[in-house]
């Protein structure tokens, strides 16, 4: 068939499958086909309509008279396509054919390929057969080369060994050591050589000749060297070998077994010693611990005349004046421990201590002079450098002869303890007889205790000294005795020095305090917490003098610095101890007990500053407010309360300014004791009058008091100081929070109690935490009768409960409790420090609102509103009540503008 018959045949092929199979696109396809085929015809729109495109192109019937021509163009555009995909099908078929041929042309020239390479194989392979051929001659001949070069090789070394056996054995006799180490070295080598030939008769003969030689080499130069430094000379021998010999000796004894050079030396080192041996024996009086220096004196000596005779004899690397040192160490070291258990009794703290001391000195010495090889020293141990104690200006040495003689001393540091035990218990004498003694502040320009300062800097000489004649039990025992004396001193000087309130009433049961506290040393702290409680709850009221006072204070700064200063050495005796004791050294109940010292100091100077509060308190409650008939300045009590402010506290805060935060504790502490009190006293006034209406001027004057009480104790930490500084936020707080409630209690007795659900209300507002018996207290104030009080407590239960189920108190409750937390405190009472600042004005001061929902209202203007809750049942007929309330008004403008 002809090209063009298989064209027309496929053309009609492709044209019936077309026809049958129309070909669907996909989206994404057709956008990839629009983007490279740009078109605008309408007819390759995936959206193409016929009757739509016959209606734009015939829109009318006038634009039938075209039809004609537009389906011409049409049937050429048709044909055109035609052409065009018949020359594809075309160019299609031929490529196929292309194709064909190029695929049978790859595969010739692959068979040719191939076909080389096998050729290559082969040559490579005949190439190889040849080279084989041509070396096979030349290696039979290295073979045979290597051969005669071994036998040649081993008849010379057999040839050494039997000539160098005969010429040992002359040299030997004649000791001619000089010349026995070259053929001794050269033979031993050989010999080694031949040891794989031991099997053989003669050559195992030859061995054995050798080893023989060296035994007798081995026994002849020990004899020479036992002969030669023999006190003596036997009979036997007509000479002695010079040192010249005798260091040729040692050369050739080098290259024997070692055991040979380590039983000489042995043998030697014992007798240079011992002539040491018999000067300090036990029973001479030099041995004593007293004349230690002269055994070290000694083996210097020593050592200077046996380097200078006998120096050249040996090797450098034998290192004999080491090995006599360390020998003379262990045989001292020996020595001595048997000394001293016999004779223990007669060893006092002194001369342990410079027995120790010329040890440790010369130990040191040692180790600059050596290098400790013998020890089993490492180079790095050799090299390394120690911090230099205090007072020395240069690194010492690391000690690598450190306890080869004052190891013997350890077993006996109980007395060096017991010694510290004996001078601590004298200066602590010393530190009662100083507490005693008025102490000058003023004068020492500090507040801490110098027996304080003096006790520390002692433990640390102490834990210097302690370490560096042992960081084991010693250590371990000292520290003991630092936590005996710090209770002691805490016990004796902080508590013993502590001022306090002695009634004559209370005095057995003082006595019966002071004997808890000596019985139970042991448990310091509670001891001393059940005296401060005596001291501050039995006998009448008492206060401290100005002295006493700066006394109290001292004593609780004093506490302070030990506080911290045991923590630091706490910390400093787990670094110097070793692994094994420090978790046994613990200081926490030592902390403990200045941790009470402190606290009991605060309360003692709370307790004060209360006494001096007691007698206006005592007035307050004494005072007629039901006849009280016009509203003045501030009472004469807040006054009074005021100057023992102005008196006390600036002492306090003055000898506490070192100790900010403790000062704020015992700011703390006061209101939280005094405010309670005061709200006591309030519940006893009586501001009812005799027809059981309330005395309105009265409770405004009350008000007023509270309200000046309120604004002082605000003012409570700067009272008295040239410079103003803002409270501690925690504590202004707690003091807004407490008085405010003191003034809600005045304006519950302010409210009328009729009509009784009113009254009930104004009390859940006003007081929304109050109890039960708080509000009987309120009902007694106003002198409301029994029958009548239980009523009101009824109705007062039902409307609380109500309240609580309605969700009526919940605001407040959640800002009480807001205020609570605001009031924060450190681990054992410790309150934060004040903020830095100036402290506003005393008018400011008055404008700190509460959280409450009660307190909301500015301070200034909830005194005014007392007006709101009067009924027309309290105003006098004259229409005094406003009359008062103006007058109060008017007063406060002035006091606080």
């Amino acid at each position: 068939m002809s090209e063009a018959g298989v064209a027309v045949e496929t053309e009609a092929t492709t044209e019936k499958m077309v026809a049958n199979n129309k070909i669907h696109f996909s989206k994404e396809v057709k956008q990839v086909i629009d983007k490279v085929l740009k078109t605008e015809d309408p007819m390759d729109a995936p959206d193409f309509n016929t009757v739509d495109y016959i209606n734009q192109l015939f829109p009318n019937e006038q634009s039938l008279v075209g039809i004609d021509e537009t389906i011409q163009k049409m049937q050429c555009e048709v044909s055109l396509i035609d052409d065009n995909i018949r020359s594809v099908v075309r160019g299609q078929t031929n490529t196929g054919q292309d194709g064909q041929l190029a695929l049978c042309e790859a595969q010739k020239v692959i068979s040719s390929l191939f076909s080389h390479i096998i050729d290559v194989k082969t040559r490579a392979e005949r190439t190889e057969e040849m080279v084989k051929e041509i070396t096979r001659d030349i290696k039979q001949l290295d073979c045979a080369k290597r051969n005669l070069t071994s036998a040649i090789t081993t008849l010379n070394h057999l040839h050494m060994l039997v000539g160098g056996i005969e010429s040992l054995n002359q040299l030997i006799e004649r000791r001619s050591y000089g010349e026995i180490l070259n053929p001794l070295q050269a033979i031993t080598e050989v010999n080694q050589h031949f040891q794989q030939f031991s099997d053989i008769e003669e050559i195992k003969n030859l061995s054995q000749s050798v080893d023989k030689i060296q035994v007798t080499l081995a026994q002849q130069i020990t004899e020479d060297f036992k002969e030669a430094f023999a006190s003596k000379p036997s009979g036997q021998k007509q000479y002695r070998l010079g040192l010249n010999q005798l260091g040729d000796a040692c050369k050739v004894m080098s290259v024997l077994d070692p055991k040979v050079k380590k039983e000489l030396l042995k043998w030697f080192i014992a007798q240079q010693l011992e002539e040491y041996m018999h000067l300090f024996h036990e029973n001479q009086d030099i041995a004593w611990l007293d004349k230690i220096d002269k055994r070290y004196a000694w083996l210097k000596r020593h050592l200077l005349d046996f380097e200078d005779k006998y120096g050249p004899v040996f090797p450098l690397d034998w290192e004999v004046s080491e090995r006599i040192t360390v020998e003379f160490c262990r045989q001292t070291r020996e020595q001595l421990s048997q000394i001293m258990a016999k004779r223990s009794n007669e060893i006092d703290v002194r001369l342990l201590l410079f027995a120790i001391n010329k040890t440790q000195a010369f130990e040191q010495l040692l180790s600059k002079r050596f290098t400790g090889v013998t020890l089993g020293a490492t180079p790095a141990e050799q090299t390394r450098v120690l911090v230099p104690p205090s007072g020395a200006d240069a690194p010492v040495a690391i000690s690598v002869f450190h306890d080869q003689i004052g190891q013997c001393f350890k077993s006996h540091l109980d007395i060096y303890i017991r010694s510290i035990d004996r001078n601590l218990s004298e200066l602590m004498d010393k530190f009662v007889e100083m507490s005693r003694e008025p102490y000058k502040f003023a004068e020492a320009k500090t507040t801490v205790y110098p027996s304080s300062g003096d006790l520390f800097v002692f433990y640390k000489k102490c834990m210097v000294q302690c370490n560096q004649l042992s960081n084991e039990q010693p250590m371990y025992d000292l520290a003991l005795v630092f936590k005996k004396y710090l209770r002691e001193y805490a016990a004796k000087v902080l508590e013993g020095s502590t001022p306090k309130l002695v009634p004559t009433t209370t005095s057995s049961s003082i006595g019966k305090s002071v004997s808890l506290l000596t019985r139970d040393m042991q448990n310091l702290s509670s001891a001393a917490g059940q005296v401060f409680h005596n001291f501050l709850k039995e006998g009448d009221t008492q206060r401290f003098t100005r002295d006493d006072l700066v006394r109290i204070c001292c004593v609780l700064t004093t506490g302070e610095y030990c506080l911290e200063t045991v923590q630091q050495l706490e910390d400093k005796l787990k670094e110097k101890v070793t692994a094994g004791y420090v978790a046994k050294i613990d200081m926490s109940e030592e902390k403990d007990v200045f941790h009470r010292i402190i606290s009991n100091c605060i309360q003692l100077l709370v307790q004060d500053l209360e006494a001096g509060c007691e007698t206006s308190l005592q007035a307050m409650a004494k005072v007629q407010w039901q006849h009280i008939n016009n509203v003045g300045d501030q009472s004469a009590f807040i006054n009074s309360i005021c100057s023992n402010f102005k008196q006390t506290v600036p002492t306090i805060r003055d000898t506490l300014a070192s100790s900010r935060k403790y000062f704020t504790q015992f700011c703390h502490r006061f209101v939280a004791a005094f405010i309670p009190k005061f709200i006591n006293v309030l519940y006893r006034c009586k501001l009812t009058l005799s027809d059981g209406s309330n005395n309105v001027l009265g409770c405004e004057q009350l008000l007023l008091d509270t309200h000046s009480l309120k604004t002082a104790l605000l003012e409570l930490p700067s009272v008295g100081s040239s410079v103003n500084r803002k409270a501690p936020t925690s504590y202004t707080k707690v003091v807004v929070k407490d008085m405010t409630r003191a003034e809600m209690i005045i304006k519950v007795v302010m409210t009328p109690v009729q009509p009784p659900a009113h009254f009930t209300q104004q009390v859940l507002k006003l007081l929304p935490d109050i109890t039960i018996a708080e509000y009987q207290k309120i009902l007694d104030m106003k002198a409301v009768k029994r029958v009548d009080q239980l009523q009101l407590i009824d109705l007062f239960k039902h409307t609380a409960s109500a309240a609580a189920v309605s969700g009526l108190i919940e605001p407040a409750a959640s800002g009480d409790e807001d205020t609570q937390s605001t009031d924060h405190t450190h681990p054992g009472g410790i309150v934060d420090d004040a903020e830095p600042g100036a402290s506003s004005a005393t008018g400011d001061s008055t404008t700190i609102t509460t959280t409450t929902a009660s307190s909301a209202t500015p301070k200034r203007a909830f005194i005014f509103s007392v007006g709101s809750f009067t009924g027309s049942a309290d105003k006098n007929a004259d229409g005094s009540s406003q009359t008062g309330i103006r007058k109060l008004e008017s007063l406060l403008k002035k006091r606080f503008p």
